[in-house]
């Protein structure tokens, strides 16, 4: 395995198709990076020197097996440090989340990973499937991960996914809800950075793993939307070029230089979360909607037993609206425009 790994880089095929060949390691490259194999698809990357302007970073993909494009680069990454190619000026932490539904090509194989975060693995009947112990996994590498940053390091959470629709707005990113911490403007910048110029500010408490970050490990967090999913292989990659080269500079350059000019950034807050409650719940817009699609004020959203949602203003827009979640899961986040002004950036 190591000869492979040094030669190739493979970590994600050998973590994918010979999981028991992942054994926990530690390892020095010819470049002095140090690297420590955890688990498989989880590894991390250390510089020969860390210093007190060293940052902490996790770029977790996969939660989702089918959202192909975030694996690849993260994938390309990991294959040259391991090489050689790249070096890394700051502490990283590749995390492949859902590898058995990569092997099936599914969103999950029986419970959807990105809402068992913040403990809610171990909730109800426990860690009774592969995605609940597998998110368990992930919290316990990140705290470990963490922890050697010491109380001033910058920690860095990118949770980067693709959508299942199409979006008016190809590239977006959640802000988790902060309790009142103040935004951050130089995370705008790298968000612009990337390509990604739309952000949703969450407005409550969830159980994603970018809220989970944030609030356990104070990192600067975001679930990172970059475009569509598709199959392995098929991406076209230049849609993907300013985040792949943003994400390389992150991990590999001391210090980013950013554009402070937001004036093109587009805010908007979630104004509904509306979970599904009955097995009958429907969507009252047609199938192919696309993320962002604005309603007027009284436009039927959604209907089940007992209740019905409308849009409850002007421009009211939905995301990630799927009929076909478990009971008691978000079936439409609903948002509405905000601006710079009202995060005081």
């Amino acid at each position: 395995m190591l000869s492979r790994l040094l030669a190739h880089g493979d970590f994600l095929n050998l973590s994918r198709f010979s999981p028991d060949a992942v054994k926990p390691q530690t390892l020095q490259l010819e470049n002095s990076v140090r690297v420590h194999i955890i688990a498989p698809g989880i590894v991390a990357f250390y510089p020969q020197v860390l210093n007190p302007e060293s940052k902490y970073i996790v770029l977790s993909s996969g939660v989702h097996g089918n959202e192909t494009a975030p694996i690849e680069i993260c994938d390309d990454l990991v294959k040259r440090l391991f090489t050689g190619s790249l070096v890394p000026a700051h502490a990283v932490l590749f995390q492949f989340g859902n590898l058995d539904a990569m092997a099936i090509a599914k969103r999950f194989t029986e419970e959807n990973m990105n809402r068992l975060f913040c403990g809610a693995h171990s909730a109800g009947e426990g860690r009774v499937n592969d995605e609940r112990i597998r998110a368990k996994q992930l919290e316990d590498t990140m705290a470990a991960f963490f922890a050697d940053a010491g109380d001033n390091a910058e920690k860095l959470h990118y949770d980067l996914h693709t959508a299942i629709r199409e979006s008016k707005n190809e590239k977006f990113a959640v802000y988790p809800f902060l309790h009142g911490k103040p935004y951050s403007r130089e995370q705008l910048s790298f968000m612009k950075a990337c390509g990604v110029k739309t952000i949703l500010l969450s407005e409550s408490a969830t159980t994603t793993y970018s809220y989970h970050s944030s609030l356990n490990h104070g990192a600067h967090s975001f679930t990172v939307e970059l475009g569509k999913v598709q199959p392995f292989g098929q991406n076209d990659m230049a849609r993907f070029e300013e985040a792949r080269n943003t994400l390389t500079s992150l991990v590999c350059e001391p210090h980013l230089s950013l554009d402070d000019d937001l004036s093109d950034m587009v805010i908007y807050r979630v104004n509904q979360v509306i979970n599904k409650q009955a097995d009958d719940f429907v969507l009252h817009f047609a199938d192919d909607t696309p993320n962002f699609m604005d309603f007027k004020k009284g436009d039927k959203l959604a209907s089940e037993t007992g209740a019905e949602y409308f849009a409850e203003q002007d421009g009211e827009a939905v995301v990630f609206p799927n009929a076909n979640v478990a009971i008691g899961q978000r079936a439409i986040l609903s948002v509405v425009p905000a601006s710079l002004e009202y995060i005081n950036v």
